[in-house]
């Protein structure tokens, strides 16, 4: 039996939480076998002090977000060892050094592990493709590009069309110039 795909995403959508705010040796252990009062726990690291309530703090928000209720949390103060439990998932975020003197992970080696794809992965790929020239922003996405636009709103749809590319604004049509993958964000993400 393994951890619920809910709590597996709970765990995935915390995770890139503290890896955008620089948490490292951010890991997911399925130990819905080994536990009965939770399915996932997520181990996460910082430098100091200040780092782990960052740290704690954007996980919470991102979970809140998405409807899940926070239901116990310890160590905010001290912020050496914060424990954030919202049931099917516990979050450890530790100070760096607490985390290889309790070695968690070494206490739960034999449970699997889930893994957290790093958060700008996306983005980073869905701008190669556009710079290369395989894709507009659009189709890496699942859509093509005249979706895009029809989804945009009037003023939108109109920016968008008229965006020029990079082999127009260059007049040189042999090598595709890089484009910054922030001028594909929308003003409502």
């Amino acid at each position: 039996m393994s951890a619920d795909p809910q709590a597996i995403e709970l765990a995935i959508l915390a995770g890139q939480a503290a890896k955008e705010k620089k948490a490292t040796e951010v890991l997911a252990l399925d130990v819905s076998e080994r536990l009965v009062l939770t399915d996932m726990f997520l181990l996460a690291s910082g430098a100091n002090e200040r780092q782990v309530r960052a740290i704690v703090d954007a996980i919470d928000e991102v979970l809140t977000r998405h409807g899940v209720k926070l239901l116990r949390r310890e160590g905010f103060q001290e912020a050496r060892w914060v424990l954030l439990d919202y049931g099917s998932l516990v979050v450890h975020v530790q100070h760096e050094e607490d985390r290889q003197f309790y070695a968690l992970e070494r206490l739960w080696a034999d449970a699997p592990v889930v893994e957290i794809p790093d958060p700008d992965l996306a983005l980073k790929a869905r701008a190669e493709a556009v710079a290369a020239g395989q894709a507009t922003a659009g189709e890496t996405a699942g859509e093509d590009a005249e979706s895009v636009v029809q989804g945009a709103g009037p003023d939108e749809a109109d920016s968008a069309k008229a965006m020029p590319s990079a082999e127009a604004e260059t007049g040189d049509s042999s090598e595709p110039k890089p484009v910054s993958p922030l001028d594909f964000l929308d003003d409502n993400y």
